[in-house]
């Protein structure tokens, strides 16, 4: 029997990525249209959401959650604290809270909802066509079945990963969460760099697109080091040897390590100001969850690791 037969899913902001998971729901067959309520504000959004995939709409949020199993929050992070002081006081025990709000720890969570059966996920941009990436957390008090309900929906967006220690969520958005915003730097470069050799920008587009692609997946069927992979194309004195100096030389590793850091920094920011929210009017703060990961300090550009 599958964790989401007779679940009612309700979607808060229901966005992109809430779309996304919507379709991959219904692509997978895993829920049908029916058990499926969207939220939004917007009346041709609502409109849009039901002539689409013919699910129940709804302009209110406490509307759509109150017959809920699961609530799918979608929102942006400054949206929290009004939203979760909404809909907080109409949850009861039982119901799983799935937030896919960047940087939203499980304590800013729970605190503004006064709801403890909470996941943290943070997915990714592929998610949108059922190629993405999910890192996500479960409070202790969340069930066996609220977990498997998660990792069914999750995985109606791509890839998804289960961690027991809350800091890994972090770091996932700085990794993959983040990590296609660097893809899509590096595919523009390439694109431009070959627009520079002479070539038509359609075909440098598909050069590239080509190219990465086809490197991603040789990487994943030859389960090999990515550095054993480079080794293999890279002759002495050959092009690729010549390629490796210039990026070397500009410091590609330790620039995209520094991004990556940059972006982790943010995402502790994001969760200590949502925490800090909870200092403002509103019902009495839970707890749920080990507290928000504190960032250490980033390695010099010379130190491994």
């Amino acid at each position: 029997m599958s964790p989401l037969e007779h679940t009612t899913i309700a979607t808060v902001g229901s966005g992109v990525m809430a779309e996304a998971m919507i379709a991959g729901l219904l692509r997978g067959q895993l829920v049908e249209p029916r058990q499926i309520v969207a939220s939004h504000p917007r009346r041709e959004r609502r409109e849009q959401l039901a002539q689409r995939y013919g699910i129940r709409v709804s302009a209110g949020n406490v509307e759509a959650v109150e017959g809920a199993d699961v609530i799918l929050l979608a929102i942006k992070p400054q949206m929290l604290a009004r939203v979760g002081r909404e809909i907080g006081p109409h949850l009861r025990p039982g119901q799983l809270v799935l937030s896919i709000i960047a940087g939203a720890t499980t304590k800013a969570l729970s605190g503004t909802l006064g709801h403890r059966q909470v996941v943290r996920s943070m997915p990714n941009t592929p998610a949108q066509i059922g190629k993405g990436m999910t890192v996500w957390y479960a409070t202790p008090e969340t069930t066996a079945a609220q977990r498997a309900q998660a990792s069914t929906i999750l995985r109606a967006l791509g890839h998804e990963i289960e961690v027991d220690d809350e800091k890994f969520v972090a770091m996932a958005t700085a990794v993959s969460g983040t990590g296609p915003t660097y893809v899509f730097l590096v595919m523009e470069a390439l694109i431009d760099a070959a627009v520079h050799l002479g070539f038509p920008r359609h075909i440098a587009h598909d050069l590239v697109i080509e190219t990465l692609e086809g490197s991603a997946a040789f990487a994943r069927s030859s389960d090999m080091h990515p550095a054993v992979l480079r080794n293999m194309v890279t002759s002495p004195g050959g092009t690729s040897a010549a390629a490796l100096h210039e990026l070397e030389s500009g410091r590609l590793r330790t620039v995209l390590s520094e991004a990556v850091w940059a972006a982790y920094r943010r995402t502790i920011e994001l969760g200590d100001q949502l925490e800090a929210s909870l200092a403002a009017p509103g019902p009495p703060a839970a707890s749920a969850g080990p507290p928000a990961a504190t960032a250490p300090a980033a390695p010099a550009a010379d130190e491994p690791g």
